[in-house]
């Protein structure tokens, strides 16, 4: 039955409805927005610690980080561990985002500089979204299509989960997401660990595996020249990466909402950084896999498919419909948090300021809905354009570092302004532009400006350093940004969570406490 066993098809159908009851479930108690959006600001540790986990896993990553070990050997695993170094901060870089007490990352750079840096970074926030789960449908889809054996096609597979996902999502909101998240992320790990033994025993266990596959493929790193689409994997490579992670991961659209939603500072750090140290430890059991993969699958065409194949080949009738599961409870997981966020954004900072500002709270819930829906469809066009998931992560990489570049400013240094920060931006992203391989390449008019063709942590060195200089210098040359805005922002920002009479005594409008 479309390329599975009747009882690992029967395993597929139970959870699938099993995880759309619990989500229509919660969808009953969404009143307003602000349960819509942020869940009312409600959530403990547990539920924090897991919804961190399965907004930021799914399984593109796994799907990537396999691929890429299959290419690289072990140290593949760069492509999801870049934010390994970086998660000891997540502990105090989420209450940031807590104490804020923002929607949306837009309302950040609308309250802290310009309502135009505001509406700018919402549409980036929204094609960020639809980038994101374009790359997660992409993933899934190739990987159950691998399992298999083509009789469901991408295609197809990209469908179903779509349509499993807007079930509940569009009705339950971020509760729905976070509830749903709790049992997809207990899934998720499932999915990270179920293949490993199978894979050590069709390659004849740990020695089978050493005298198959080459020593420097069980290496952190791979310096040698990489192969079409990856990187060279050096020290250096390893460092740029880690920091440019650090300066983008504040700005990233969804995560306004993974730190805002718990009770207190408290479940933000616990949620964040405890969620992603989960993540870290499932990416080790992707990379082996996708190294052990290089002795089952020596001439695979795309090592996209290696998890896939895998999981088809090795896993015993029953295993392959949990696994299957597993796969679209990763990609559930965070598509639904996405196009809520993609939502919020749209609404808040587009929508509410400037079409609607005297509407009721349910005609934005309404079409705070239907946004969510267009979203996901920009979402599947963009899955059926790429060919390649890793091509689309290493340009996600970057983009959210331009931003983070004005957000560290925004908040480290209060003589940073609006021009500074728009400096900042359009520096580190036209640095990054021309130290590319293509600037423009338009074929049908004839048109080629090549760039300068370094390599990714080079190109790192460049934007970062000339983004927080140009930041730095515009914002000293220019008019500073008006006393009563940062006077505003710098208290909201120094009041802790818990706090917020102090808020209201200076005349501070909170939302959602």
């Amino acid at each position: 039955m479309l390329g599975l066993h009747l009882l690992d098809f029967a395993t597929l159908a139970i959870y699938l409805i099993g995880i759309m009851i619990a989500g229509l479930w919660v969808a009953r108690k969404i009143k307003n927005t602000g349960d819509y959006f942020m869940g009312g600001r409600s959530f403990g540790k547990t539920f924090m610690i897991m919804h961190a986990f399965g907004t930021g896993t799914h399984t593109d990553q796994a799907v990537t980080v396999a691929g890429a070990s299959y290419k690289l050997g072990m140290a593949g695993i760069w492509y999801q561990w870049l934010y390994l170094f970086a998660t000891p901060f997540y502990w105090l870089i989420a209450p940031i985002w807590r104490r804020l007490r923002y929607l949306t990352i837009a309302d950040f750079f609308e309250d802290r500089f310009s309502n135009s840096l505001g509406y700018f970074y919402a549409l980036y926030g929204l094609l960020y979204f639809a980038i994101q789960i374009g790359i997660m449908l992409l993933g899934t889809g190739k990987t159950a299509s691998a399992m298999t054996g083509g009789a469901i096609s991408p295609e197809i597979a990209i469908g179903v989960m779509t349509v499993l996902f807007l079930s509940y999502g569009l009705l339950g909101g971020l509760p729905a997401a976070i509830i749903t998240d709790f049992i997809q992320g207990i899934f998720i790990i499932v999915l990270s660990f179920l293949l490993v033994p199978f894979v050590i025993d069709g390659v004849g266990g740990f020695t089978g595996l050493h005298q198959q596959v080459p020593i420097e493929k069980f290496s952190l790193e791979a310096p040698g020249d990489p192969p079409a689409g990856y990187d060279r994997i050096t020290p250096f490579f390893i460092v740029m990466v880690v920091i440019n992670a650090l300066v983008g991961i504040i700005a990233q659209p969804h995560h306004m909402e993974i730190g805002g939603a718990g009770k207190t500072e408290r479940e933000a750090r616990v949620g964040f950084t405890y969620g992603n140290m989960i993540k870290r430890l499932c990416t080790v059991a992707w990379a082996f896999t996708g190294v052990a993969c290089i002795a089952l699958y020596p001439n695979i065409d795309d090592p996209e498919h290696a998890f896939g194949l895998a999981s088809r080949d090795l896993l015993p009738i029953g295993l392959v419909g949990i696994m299957l599961a597993s796969m679209i409870a990763a990609v559930m997981s965070t598509c639904d948090s996405f196009m809520v966020d993609g939502a919020a954004l749209f609404v808040e900072n587009f929508y509410k300021p400037l079409f609607k500002p005297e509407a009721d709270d349910k005609h934005y819930l309404t079409t705070g809905r239907i946004v969510a829906l267009i979203l996901v469809i920009f979402g599947i066009i963009i899955a059926l354009y790429f060919t390649s998931v890793v091509a689309i992560i290493r340009l996600s990489w970057s983009l959210v570092a331009f931003f983070g570049i004005a957000f560290w400013g925004g908040i480290l240094w209060r003589r940073c302004n609006a021009p500074g920060a728009w400096a900042g931006l359009i520096v580190s992203a036209f640095l990054f532009a021309i130290s590319g391989q293509t600037i423009i390449n338009l074929e049908s008019l004839g048109i080629y400006i090549g760039g300068l063709d370094w390599e990714l942590p080079y190109r790192y060195v460049l934007y970062i350093a000339g983004g927080f200089a140009a930041l730095i210098i515009v914002s000293k040359l220019t008019k500073p940004q008006d006393k009563e805005r940062l006077d505003r922002f710098y208290t909201l920002l120094h009041t802790p969570v818990g706090q917020e009479h102090k808020l209201r005594e200076a005349g501070i409008k909170v939302v959602l406490e």
